[in-house]
Protein backbone atom coordinates (compact mmCIF):
# COMPACT_ATOMS: atom_id res chain seq x y z
CA UNK A 1 0.00 0.00 0.00
CA UNK A 2 1.60 3.47 -0.89
CA UNK A 3 2.34 5.87 1.49
CA UNK A 4 2.76 9.70 1.04
CA UNK A 5 6.25 11.14 2.92
CA UNK A 6 6.78 14.87 4.04
CA UNK A 7 7.80 16.16 0.76
CA UNK A 8 4.29 14.42 -1.19
CA UNK A 9 5.82 11.98 -2.83
CA UNK A 10 4.47 8.11 -2.76
CA UNK A 11 6.59 5.36 -1.21
CA UNK A 12 6.21 1.58 -0.87
CA UNK A 13 6.22 -0.42 2.30
CA UNK A 14 7.93 -3.45 2.91
CA UNK A 15 10.84 -4.80 1.26
CA UNK A 16 12.21 -3.83 -1.97
CA UNK A 17 13.33 -6.55 -4.44
CA UNK A 18 16.71 -5.44 -3.99
CA UNK A 19 16.82 -6.16 -0.19
CA UNK A 20 14.83 -9.61 -0.83
CA UNK A 21 17.86 -10.74 -3.50
CA UNK A 22 20.34 -9.85 -1.29
CA UNK A 23 18.66 -11.87 1.63
CA UNK A 24 18.37 -14.68 -0.64
CA UNK A 25 22.22 -14.59 -2.37
CA UNK A 26 23.25 -14.48 1.51
CA UNK A 27 21.47 -17.35 2.17
CA UNK A 28 22.84 -19.35 -0.69
CA UNK A 29 26.37 -18.26 0.08
CA UNK A 30 25.79 -19.46 4.16
CA UNK A 31 24.60 -22.75 2.82
CA UNK A 32 26.94 -23.08 0.35
CA UNK A 33 29.95 -22.53 2.44
CA UNK A 34 28.42 -24.79 5.19
CA UNK A 35 28.11 -27.62 2.76
CA UNK A 36 31.67 -26.94 1.00
CA UNK A 37 32.90 -27.20 4.86
CA UNK A 38 31.34 -29.87 6.20
CA UNK A 39 32.52 -32.07 2.72
CA UNK A 40 35.93 -30.83 2.62
CA UNK A 41 36.52 -30.72 5.93
CA UNK A 42 39.54 -32.55 6.27
CA UNK A 43 41.31 -30.86 3.62
CA UNK A 44 40.81 -27.45 5.14
CA UNK A 45 41.86 -28.53 8.51
CA UNK A 46 44.76 -30.20 6.62
CA UNK A 47 46.07 -26.93 5.51
CA UNK A 48 45.78 -25.09 8.46
CA UNK A 49 49.15 -26.26 9.18
CA UNK A 50 51.16 -23.95 7.09
CA UNK A 51 49.24 -21.32 7.67
CA UNK A 52 52.79 -19.89 10.66
CA UNK A 53 54.59 -20.90 7.53
CA UNK A 54 52.89 -18.85 4.91
CA UNK A 55 52.78 -16.02 7.44
CA UNK A 56 56.57 -15.18 7.69
CA UNK A 57 56.86 -13.98 4.15
CA UNK A 58 53.72 -12.17 4.15
CA UNK A 59 54.62 -10.57 7.86
CA UNK A 60 58.07 -10.02 5.55
CA UNK A 61 56.10 -8.16 2.94
CA UNK A 62 53.99 -6.03 4.23
CA UNK A 63 54.85 -5.26 7.81
CA UNK A 64 58.63 -5.24 7.00
CA UNK A 65 57.94 -2.74 4.21
CA UNK A 66 60.44 -4.55 1.69
CA UNK A 67 64.05 -4.87 0.89
CA UNK A 68 65.78 -1.06 0.60
CA UNK A 69 64.56 0.59 3.53
CA UNK A 70 66.96 -1.09 6.20
CA UNK A 71 68.59 2.40 7.48
CA UNK A 72 67.08 5.30 9.09
CA UNK A 73 66.56 8.75 7.41
CA UNK A 74 69.02 10.25 10.02
CA UNK A 75 71.69 7.79 9.12
CA UNK A 76 71.04 8.43 5.27
CA UNK A 77 71.23 11.91 5.72
CA UNK A 78 74.86 11.80 7.91
CA UNK A 79 76.40 10.06 5.22
CA UNK A 80 75.53 12.29 2.54
CA UNK A 81 76.33 15.28 4.44
CA UNK A 82 80.15 13.97 4.75
CA UNK A 83 81.10 12.43 1.12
Amino acid sequence: MPVQDDFGQQTRQGMSTKSKAGLVLVGFLIIAFALLFTEHRAHVLGLLIWLPLLACPLMHVFMHGGHGHHGSHDQQNSQRGTS
